[in-house]
């Protein structure tokens, strides 16, 4: 059997204070994110999959907290995914499937290396 390989997605947007989706519009979003990770699921490439909450700290190297999470160029961390592959583009094709992109976001693919 061909060893396969881990990678992490990672799923950024950019947050919105002046448009908030309907209900209907949200119950459509939980679907398509079911499906996408249904469909990895069921090929049996998903790892474990995380939706980040909007309530965080950030400790700093002087050991200084700030409260609240990393924003960057507009664009925060949503959540992740881990998935197996056998190559880094087949990682992509996974992400090209995910429901953040048509909000607007995007999909980062990294290999992810044991410490």
């Amino acid at each position: 059997m061909v060893q396969k390989n881990e990678y992490m997605l990672l799923f950024r947007y950019e947050p919105s204070n002046d448009y908030q989706p309907t209900e209907t519009e949200l119950k459509e979003m939980h679907q398509q994110w079911g499906a996408f990770i249904g469909n990895i699921a069921i090929q049996e490439k998903l790892v474990s999959t995380h939706q980040l909450g909007f309530e965080g700290k950030q400790v700093f190297a002087d050991q200084t907290i700030q409260e609240g999470i990393h924003v960057s160029e507009k664009q925060m961390l949503g959540g992740n995914m881990v998935v197996k592959a056998m190559t880094i583009d087949e990682a992509v094709g996974m992400a090209k499937n995910c429901p953040i992109l048509w909000m607007g976001g995007s999909v980062e693919v990294r290999a992810i290396q044991p410490m």
